[in-house]
């Protein structure tokens, strides 16, 4: 009957995904149904550690992440964990050979969210988003790829910038929860308490740099993932030109959102670049 166990934890994985994004949750439905699984798991398991240190600040995060910590390696480990989003993840660890330097990154950078309030060098910054975001990215460029490690090592360049590009539209679409709610700061050599018009165009060339490298990887991705990772940047760019738009005073005090009809108009936008082929 283990089958029948992980079937209800690839349900969880897939409803913690649907539940908490929908804008993943949607991009994720355009990939292949032979991937869309183990990117749900991925998921799954970055959420949850990212729910821990975010989100439950009623109890006591630090233990809780210690022990969502432990009981990953133990899954990892026995192949099997009583943690439906965690046995759903090992499962696609195992499936793709998905190294511990990725998911061991990615529970330090998570573990630095616990106390770590200010990040004021190049070298701090980087080494936050490449553990944050860069190793999710390699991660489900592990699943694209299906164990063609020659393809992975072409296209992993490409995968980290698009990761970072993500993460760093959040920040900066985040401002305002990060730096009221949680005292985080994560780009460095600004003043987040008085944001201005330079500053927010630096940090915007910056993001859009990582898209213009990121895109190049989207191009040359096996077809059973690049409509879906095409519409996830779609989404992103949008987010980015609408921060653009934006005067810095409004990102301080406001989330930037895509309504969902905007969503759906940019779901057929990337539907139509991917059937003329102009991806």
């Amino acid at each position: 009957m283990k089958a029948l166990f992980d079937s209800v934890s690839y349900s969880c994985s897939k409803l913690v995904t649907n539940s908490y994004s929908t804008s993943f949750s949607l991009a994720s439905k355009m990939l292949s149904d032979s991937i869309r699984q183990d990117i749900y798991n991925i998921y799954g398991f970055v959420r949850f550690a990212d729910e821990i240190v975010d989100s439950f600040h009623d109890y006591d995060k630090e233990t809780l992440f210690n022990d969502f910590e432990t009981e990953m390696y133990k899954a990892i480990e026995y192949k099997i964990s009583l943690n439906p989003i965690l046995n759903s993840f090992q499962q696609t660890v195992h499936q793709y050979n998905i190294q511990p330097e990725l998911y061991e990154a990615f529970m330090k950078s998570m573990r630095l969210d616990l106390h770590k309030k200010n990040y004021l060098t190049n070298t701090e910054y980087k080494e936050y988003i490449y553990g944050s975001a860069d190793v999710v990215g390699l991660m489900c460029l592990k699943v694209f790829v299906n164990g063609d490690n020659e393809k992975y090592d072409e296209l992993k360049e490409s995968a980290k910038h698009l990761g970072s590009a993500f993460q760093k539209v959040n920040f900066l679409r985040d401002l305002k929860a990060d730096f009221e709610d949680l005292s985080r700061t994560y780009f460095p050599d600004t003043d987040l308490r008085q944001l201005d018009e330079a500053s927010k165009l630096r940090i915007i060339e910056e993001i859009q740099e990582d898209f213009d490298k990121g895109f190049e990887g989207i191009m040359k991705l096996p077809v059973e993932a690049k409509f879906g990772v095409y519409t996830a940047y779609i989404y992103y760019k949008k987010l980015l030109n609408k921060l653009k738009a934006t005067p810095s005073v409004e990102i301080k005090n406001t989330r930037i959102r895509v309504p969902n009809y905007q969503k759906f108009g940019l779901l057929a936008k990337s539907y139509f670049d991917y059937r003329l082929n102009l991806i």
